[in-house]
């Protein structure tokens, strides 16, 4: 599937950073897609520590459930990362247990890690047995092209109905010395905060125990990935993996700017995400102030942003309050409707439980024609905030999932 680009996207893939400690191979094998990379191999050296989170979905992939029992063992020994587009291997039952296997056991072999170390993902079309013979077949010329510049091409193997690759980077100091982060993600559609939704791998030089890791991990990812919807549905694949190779020789272990850079990688390459949702043409920022609770807060975020007529008002660029009001109405969270207040960028659209006296539709309307759309809540009930991206729900959505299995 040949589709053009979003017209959110960045110009370029950004010039990443090589991460001292890890290095990156792709190569075409045929699964689903011809002519481009549709397998990624990641290997980290002895000393890297690693951290996911992981799809909450009842249906997940074999791939996933052998992460999810991987993640927490701590070692000292190296790591492999290994990733096909095209096929999701979820909902294979046994046939997708012993596909990932495979994999593991040859990436094993030709890299003299155990297998134990080895965390693989697939993302494509569910329910159709995955040909891992592809992929075994590719490990031994993935291992012989390991490359500490090669993230881009990894970036474009992980990608589907994606129409850009995306990547992130930051470099902070850390008591006088540059630490790096870089990271890669997919996604485009059956995007829904669950955990992430997505694949995404993020790379550090950075030296830090992996019980830590995964606390920032799961802490950032919970603020960024996690506000994150295209259509309010969550994949059985979604998978976020970060590696720290300490090549750095830099301990992060408590410091804040690093954190702070982290978050920078995970919101960006998140942005990224929704830029590219399927058939998109409106970033949106929805945020919530006001309510009784933070999460009662982000309840009505998510009701806004997973709306089908808020999403299409989007895209026909139509300042519809009304469907604003329905949405929170709907979302189960304390609200009063004659408390409520909404903006459309800085226009007051609506206050008291009615239209604002100084609104203007041509200067709602004049919002609404912007490639970057904020709608701003206050439900008048409290301290709680929350803040959402999503983008608007086109035609052409319907047009790509209408086809994504021919």
């Amino acid at each position: 599937m040949s589709l053009p680009r979003s017209p959110l996207a960045p110009e370029a893939f950004p010039d990443l950073p090589e991460i001292a400690g890890v290095r990156f191979a792709a190569v075409e094998a045929g699964i689903k897609y011809q002519g481009r990379y549709d397998v990624m191999l990641a290997v980290l050296e002895p000393g890297s520590t690693m951290a996911g989170v992981f799809t909450r979905s009842a249906t997940r992939s074999a791939n996933v459930l052998d992460c999810q029992e991987k993640i927490g063992a701590d070692s000292e020994q190296g790591a492999a990362i290994i990733v096909n587009s095209g096929n999701s291997n979820a909902f294979t039952g046994r046939a997708g247990e012993g596909s990932v296997a495979a994999i593991c056991e040859a990436v094993a072999a030709a890299t003299d890690l155990p297998a134990a170390r080895v965390f693989t993902s697939s993302t494509g079309v569910i329910g159709e047995r995955l040909p891992h013979d592809r992929i075994t077949s590719k490990v031994a010329a993935l291992v012989e092209g390991l490359k500490t510049d090669s993230i881009e091409a990894a970036a474009q193997a992980i990608m589907t109905t994606d129409t850009f690759a995306k990547g992130a980077s930051a470099t902070v100091m850390v008591d006088g010395t540059p630490v790096k982060i870089a990271g890669i993600a997919k996604g485009s559609g059956m995007i829904a905060p669950d955990m992430a939704t997505m694949l995404v791998y993020i790379f550090t030089d950075a030296n830090i125990a992996r019980a830590d890791l995964q606390a920032m991990v799961s802490d950032v990812t919970n603020r960024t990935f996690n506000n994150i919807t295209v259509d309010s549905d969550t994949s059985t694949s979604d998978t976020l993996l970060m590696g720290a190779t300490g090549a750095s020789g830099v301990d992060v272990t408590g410091d804040q700017d690093f954190a702070d850079a982290v978050h920078q990688v995970f919101l960006d390459l998140a942005h990224q995400v929704v830029r590219d949702g399927e058939g998109a043409s409106k970033f949106v920022t929805v945020t919530v102030e006001g309510a009784a609770s933070d999460a009662d807060a982000r309840t009505h975020a998510l009701a806004i942003a997973n709306s089908p007529l808020v999403k299409t008002a989007v895209a026909g660029e139509d300042p519809n309050w009304g469907r604003v009001v329905m949405a929170i109405g709907k979302s189960g969270a304390a609200a009063d409707r004659d408390l409520l207040s909404i903006r459309f960028g800085d226009v007051l659209v609506a206050e008291k439980g009615w239209v604002a006296e100084s609104y203007r539709e041509e200067d709602g309307t004049a919002h609404m024609k912007n490639p970057e759309i904020t709608i701003t809540v206050d439900i008048g009930l409290g301290q709680g905030r929350a803040t959402v991206w999503t983008c608007d729900l086109t035609h052409a959505y319907i047009s790509i999932n209408a086809d994504y299995r021919s």
